[in-house]
């Protein structure tokens, strides 16, 4: 096995149609996270991302994305935002973990969304997590027969709430598409205002996120588009989400809403309104992501496992470098599978949201900076 590396901006056609192929090959990379597209969009933004090409006889079998620092600790690329990771390559592509980090001149490789199928990193995952789907089946008769259907459970609270938002303050349409630049950035005013109210670290307040984001939405390839799709009521946005697909896979990524239509469930709404219309768009899968959340439980068809871990060389920055983050990621796990913590962890995390929103002026009130 042969390994060259490449900056994000070196990636030629001949690659990138290549890395699609095996894309093609094989279901479990399919999703569009694992495009070339996203880890080209990442490096725009990340100078050490770094993509490694496996070559078989001189042909290009396997593509791994990764940022790497000076110190030579690598991560997948996109950590943190990624939901989906992997080295993807084509069918009975096999390759040694140890050789792959020489090659890369990585002490060590950190992941935490990794496809379960990366047989040579298993050994080195320290947890296998759940990461819920839906399994979307085309149908043309319409939203409402659709949801009554596939959520016999939701579909009468749902539709209930969607006609009252229809009353309350005008008819409901959705945009499975939307073009406009202007419902991104309010999607992000939203999503940010959302992260401080609940504690959470604020993604968009790093601009090289908001403009990852604007980036994304531009591009339209067959193996990735960035699709915003965005719910009115009347003339107003009520809720809006963004994310990526693939031919066949969409990735639920950034979902917000108003809070003051809070009380129709907007959240609910824009899950079901997106899976709907993403099936008639030809996607076969929606993921949720890694996550325990209720509607997440209320929509799966049935769940993938994703893993976390630190693939290693033997080296003094590898072992400083663990020491640091498995601390960190056990305690995290820790209270995400026990009820018990996460409750009194969420109401903490609420308290410190309130806090700080109240002692400063919302910064997205004039909205996440533009490109």
């Amino acid at each position: 096995m042969d390994v060259t590396i490449h900056r994000a901006d070196e990636l030629t056609a001949a690659l990138r149609a290549a890395w699609h192929t095996a894309m093609d090959e094989s279901p479990e990379y399919a999703n569009p996270f694992l495009a070339p597209e996203f880890a080209t969009g990442i490096g725009r933004y990340r100078a050490g991302t770094r993509i490694a090409v496996l070559r078989e006889g001189g042909e290009p079998v396997g593509f791994l994305p990764y940022e790497r620092n000076a110190f030579g600790v690598g991560r997948a690329v996109g950590l943190g935002l990624s939901d989906c990771q992997a080295l993807v390559h084509r069918p009975g592509c096999t390759w040694d973990a140890q050789d792959l980090l020489k090659a890369c001149r990585l002490s060590v490789f950190e992941f935490d969304h990794l496809v379960e199928e990366q047989k040579p990193f298993g050994r080195y995952a320290t947890g296998l997590f759940a990461s819920p789907v839906i399994d979307l089946k085309p149908d043309e008769s319409g939203y409402e027969p659709w949801l009554r259907g596939a959520y016999p459970g939701l579909s009468k609270t749902t539709l209930k709430k969607e006609r009252r938002l229809g009353r309350d303050v005008g008819e409901v349409r959705f945009e499975f598409d939307e073009r406009d630049p202007r419902m991104l950035r309010r999607l992000m005013r939203w999503k940010s205002a959302q992260y401080r109210r609940t504690g959470r670290m604020d993604r968009f307040a790093r601009p090289w996120i908001v403009d990852l984001v604007h980036h994304l939405h531009q591009v339209r390839e067959e193996h990735f588009t960035g699709v915003l799709s965005v719910l009115y009521a009347g003339d107003r946005p009520v809720a809006a989400h963004f994310g990526p697909r693939s031919r066949t896979v969409l990735a639920a990524w950034f979902t917000a809403y108003d809070p003051e239509f809070h009380r129709y469930s907007p959240g609910l709404i824009m899950h079901l309104r997106t899976a709907e219309a993403a099936a008639r768009h030809g996607v076969t899968l929606l993921d949720l992501g890694r996550g325990d959340k209720e509607y997440k439980d209320w929509l799966k068809t049935r769940e993938l496992r994703v893993a976390e871990g630190f693939a290693t060389r033997p080296h003094p920055v590898a072992a400083a470098h663990q020491l640091w983050r498995r601390p960190v990621r056990g305690l995290r796990n820790t209270v995400n599978a026990h009820p018990g913590l996460r409750a009194p962890a969420d109401r903490l995390l609420k308290t410190v949201g309130a806090v700080r929103t109240s002692r400063r002026p919302d910064p997205g009130a004039e909205g996440p900076r533009a490109r």
